[in-house]
């Protein structure tokens, strides 16, 4: 089942500047799996040394946070979108 991940922009270089991908994946977990297979080095940015997120990216999908869901194992339905996202940190 083909679904859609929203690459943010600092991650581009990775897809060779393309802003969305599609690979096939049933879970956030198996998405991430073949996005790393199509275009290495994802799991490096995404996965810390355990295998879960790194706490300065934010998957979502459909608009919806994994952190709040089933995390790496939540539920992707097929035509979905997985959207990367780089936290925003900051402060006066």
């Amino acid at each position: 089942m083909s679904v859609t991940v929203r690459i943010p922009p600092t991650l581009r270089t990775l897809t060779g500047g393309a802003a969305s991908v599609e690979v096939e994946g049933d879970t956030v977990s198996a998405v991430i799996d073949a996005l790393d297979a199509v275009h290495p080095g994802f799991k490096g940015k995404l996965l810390d040394d355990a295998g879960s997120l790194v706490r300065f990216v934010n998957v979502f999908v459909d608009d919806e946070d994994v952190r709040f869901m089933e995390g790496l194992g939540t539920a992707v339905a097929a035509g979905g979108t997985v959207s990367i996202m780089a936290a925003v940190a900051g402060g006066a």
